[in-house]
């Protein structure tokens, strides 16, 4: 199946952010594919938290969801859409991916379950769980590329989450993320080549990219790698669609190579000596 990726530099206007959105979805539909995949934080990028709050709705008031809704229904495409930024019943904040089918139907969600609260080198200070909530659970969703785990940017870094995924059937590993361009350069390519390759499954990943209106930095590098650890897309550093065939037969070629899910057991706890 063809699919296509969303690398995107969303800024602090959802209303612009969601023309991008539309747009991206008009073109892989007519590019063919059949499923698209977008960012992390598609809809919003801001870390000024007073300013944003201002912009983040309840999932039923959202207006870039909804105008992602209607585009996947328009033009016939599923929409992995990344994340947005969502206000809870309680108040509190949500980094909530969403799977939409082509009637706009949302299928599944997804909150992200782990939080990034980093002091990197360079300066940059990021405190996630400091407005946001962390997600409790995982899921495997039906899809026409094949059953989807979703996650999101800091999940890359805890294998569990996608072992878990695999076991529970899942042949496509979503990633989309907003990583920085310190952390990007040193670990992007390898932690999703690793996460293919330790499940054998297809990766896929949209990214945000270039510098935003809010004075971030994002890595970009979009990348789709395949069971076997070969990465058949990478999008570079300009936003834009790329496009690229997921065969989920190559997912059974690479788990009969090497039967990693079937010879995987159950770890005890180590012992201290």
């Amino acid at each position: 199946m063809r699919i296509a990726l969303c690398q995107m530099t969303s800024g602090i206007d959802p209303a612009a952010n969601a023309g991008m959105l539309i747009d991206a979805i008009e073109a892989a539909a007519a590019g063919g594919a059949g499923m698209i995949f977008t960012p992390e934080m598609s809809g919003l990028v801001d870390r000024d938290r007073e300013r944003a709050a201002r912009s983040i709705q309840g999932e039923g008031d959202d207006s870039v969801l909804a105008a992602v809704r209607s585009a996947a229904r328009q033009h016939g495409i599923w929409v992995h859409l990344g994340s947005l930024a969502i206000r809870r019943p309680d108040g509190r904040l949500a980094n909530r991916g969403f799977v939409i089918d082509a009637t706009g139907a949302i299928r599944a969600h997804y909150d992200k379950m782990h939080l990034f609260d980093v002091d990197l080198p360079t300066g940059e200070s990021w405190r996630e769980s400091a407005s946001y909530a962390a997600g409790e659970r995982t899921l495997v969703v039906d899809t026409p590329v094949g059953p989807l785990g979703p996650s999101i940017c800091y999940d890359l870094r805890f294998g569990a989450l996608y072992a878990a995924m695999a076991e529970a059937g899942a042949d496509v590993l979503a990633v989309p993320a907003a990583f920085t361009r310190p952390t990007g350069a040193a670990h992007w390519h390898v932690l999703l080549r690793a996460r293919a390759v330790e499940n054998a499954c297809f990766v896929v990943a949209a990214a945000q990219t270039g510098t935003h209106a809010d004075g971030r930095a994002t890595y970009g590098h979009s990348l789709v790698v395949d069971p076997w650890g070969e990465i058949i897309l990478d999008m570079g550093e300009a936003p834009g669609l790329g496009f690229v065939e997921i065969d989920t037969a190559r997912v059974v070629e690479a788990r009969s190579r090497i039967p990693v899910l079937a010879h995987r057991r159950p770890i005890p706890r180590p012992s201290r000596a």
